[in-house]
């Protein structure tokens, strides 16, 4: 079976990140070798027009999942551009792909409601996504329930293109986790760069500190009981917690005489003890360079092979 995700390098990333999408990506493609993870830069130019920036984004996010574990000998590991195939299909497939289909996109909506130009770009941004999919014979794709109509446009698009032009695509089934939490912020709204309420993974034992400590708290007295469901601090302890410890800390929320300052020293306390392994193993990495890009490059050229036979064979079928 070989399962497929893209990540998007919008910028640092942060415990929302980590535990929502980078660690299930990580772990998903280590159960599965010869997966496909991809730095989907592409799709970032809907909305970062800035190449220092992105450029940054993409090499920096390439170095967070190599410190989180991605193993680019099992794993098909590249940026996204470095596989013109991509956006040579999107063309082929947009030919197919009626404008209806793409209007009923929630994210499109959804994005332009929010004050987001309707670009072009930004319509199509599901034909893209297919092709990132298609390519790759993926059996698996997962997703949030936010993107799964994105992967019902995929499978709609494949079956088009195998009725006209004949077999070709393999239609992918989504893997939806239905347990994926919502991290808070410090604020205690989703955890959002966009929010500016995040706490990074990577960041220095002292900004960690200074982020955890800023986490937003009512005025209960210490000597009085807290309740742990919906508190920021305990939700954000769970992420690093055994059963156990989760269960010995809300007692102690519920128990009265713990103050949400100590609370957060000890949130900080377990958080670092479970980041800076991961902070030192990304500063190695970030010291070879020439390492990360030739990771890159190396996933590009595997990556290649296979999208390669597959557009030969789109090629061929379609009359190009």
């Amino acid at each position: 079976m070989r399962a497929l995700t893209g990540i998007q390098p919008s910028g640092i990333t942060h415990l929302g990140n980590l535990f929502g999408a980078m660690l299930p990506i990580v772990d998903l493609c280590t159960k599965n070798p010869d997966s496909v993870c991809m730095l989907v830069n592409l799709h970032a130019l809907t909305t970062v027009h800035d190449a220092k920036q992105l450029s940054q984004n993409t090499f920096d996010l390439a170095v967070d999942m190599l410190a989180l574990g991605i193993d680019p000998k099992e794993t098909n590991f590249f940026r996204q551009s470095d596989v013109p195939e991509h956006t040579e299909l999107t063309w082929i497939l947009s030919t197919l792909t009626p404008m209806g289909l793409l209007q009923r996109s929630h994210s499109f909506k959804d994005k332009t409601a929010k004050g987001i130009e309707a670009s072009v770009g930004l319509f199509i941004y599901p034909v893209l996504m297919a092709c990132d999919i298609l390519l790759y014979d993926a059996d698996v794709v997962p997703v949030g329930k936010d993107q799964k109509q994105h992967l019902e446009i995929a499978r709609d698009l494949a079956e088009k293109f195998n009725h006209t032009f004949g077999e070709t695509f393999v239609l992918p089934e989504p893997q939806i986790s239905e347990t994926t939490a919502v991290v808070p912020g410090v604020d205690g709204e989703k955890m959002s760069k966009s929010y500016g309420n995040t706490i990074e993974i990577f960041a220095d034992e002292k900004t960690l500190k200074k982020q955890v400590m800023s986490i937003v708290t009512d005025s209960t007295p210490v000597e009085e009981a807290k309740e742990p469901k919906g508190n920021t601090i305990y939700q954000l302890y769970c992420l690093f917690a055994d059963e156990a410890e989760k269960r010995e800390f809300a007692e102690r929320f519920r128990a009265g005489g713990m103050g949400y300052g100590d609370a957060k020293k000890i949130l900080f306390e377990k958080a670092n003890a479970f980041l800076a392994p991961l902070r030192e193993k990304r500063m190695q990495i970030l010291a070879k360079p020439d390492f990360v890009n030739d990771v890159l490059a190396e996933g590009a050229k595997k990556a290649r092979i296979i999208a390669g036979k597959k557009m030969s064979e789109v090629r061929r079928k379609v009359g190009v």
